[in-house]
């Protein structure tokens, strides 16, 4: 999906107008901000950040909006904008600084439930590959956690509920990774923990299947052959056409007696 684009319909559920004010505003005219009525210089801003996509030039000019005409009503909007062109240039630690000002300086202000969404925005989309640190995982979801709590009646509530489902996804395959990990160094007990953790506080996720594989596995290998029977039955009873099933099962069978194996489903 076009980056610009999905930003502008960020911008467009913050009620901040995409299209420019005044057209006539040429983008590569020199402004003195000392001198320039400070809406000329929003224009000037927003020409540069969705006219020529000169993102850098477009948070400084925000920038001089706030700095030259701190006390009027463009000021404020500036600093949301800045914050905006920041993340859309990709530069999200800057982009988090200049909110974190926003909402200290004004945090009931309208566009407050904005800055919490887009500053969610920035840990969403440094989401890495499972095989590296879920750091930024979980601040994207703790932060998208927060803007449900605060905002519940918002787009940009029912739009973080969405995105949650990613981010827990990736927290959970993560923990399944570290677990596999500790199971081929014989660490078990970490491996049952990291299982154990995903079975519990990720039940939505598709990982969830192979949790309870790899606790069933651990179990069977410790010799604690009812408690791998357990699993592998709340594996079968869940998941029953799951390809993780049909390996418990087979698990089982190598493992235990037959009798106590689980009954595998048509």
């Amino acid at each position: 999906m076009n980056f610009l684009k999905t930003s502008k319909r960020i911008l467009t559920m913050a009620g901040i107008a995409v299209v420019l004010l005044l057209s006539s505003c040429a983008s590569n005219k020199a402004f003195d901000p000392e001198v320039t009525p400070p809406e000329t210089l929003y224009n000037h801003a927003l020409d540069l950040l969705l006219k020529d996509r000169e993102y850098s030039k477009s948070a400084k000019a925000f920038d001089e909006i706030d700095r030259y005409y701190p006390y009027s009503r463009w000021a404020l909007r500036a600093q949301i904008m800045e914050a905006f062109a920041y993340y859309v240039r990709r530069d999200y630690d800057e982009a988090v600084i200049v909110i974190d000002r926003f909402l200290q300086l004004y945090p009931g202000n309208s566009f407050a439930s904005y800055a919490y969404y887009l500053k969610a925005l920035c840990y969403y989309a440094q989401i890495s590959d499972t095989q590296r640190d879920q750091k930024m995982t979980q601040m994207a979801l703790d932060s998208l956690t927060e803007v449900i709590r605060r905002f519940p009646d918002t787009p940009y509530a029912e739009d973080a509920k969405q995105k949650i489902l990613l981010a827990r996804d990736y927290l959970a395959a993560k923990e399944v990774n570290i677990g596999v990990y500790y199971l081929k160094q014989n660490a078990h007990i970490a491996a049952m923990n990291r299982f154990t953790n995903v079975i519990q506080n990720y039940q939505t996720t598709q990982h969830v299947q192979e949790a309870l594989y790899r606790l069933t596995e651990t179990y069977l290998i410790l010799g604690l052959d009812e408690e791998a029977q357990k699993s592998a039955a709340v594996l079968g009873f869940n998941y029953p056409s799951s390809p993780w099933y049909a390996r418990a099962y087979d698990l089982m069978k190598e493992y235990v007696p037959a009798s106590i194996a689980p009954q595998k489903k048509d």
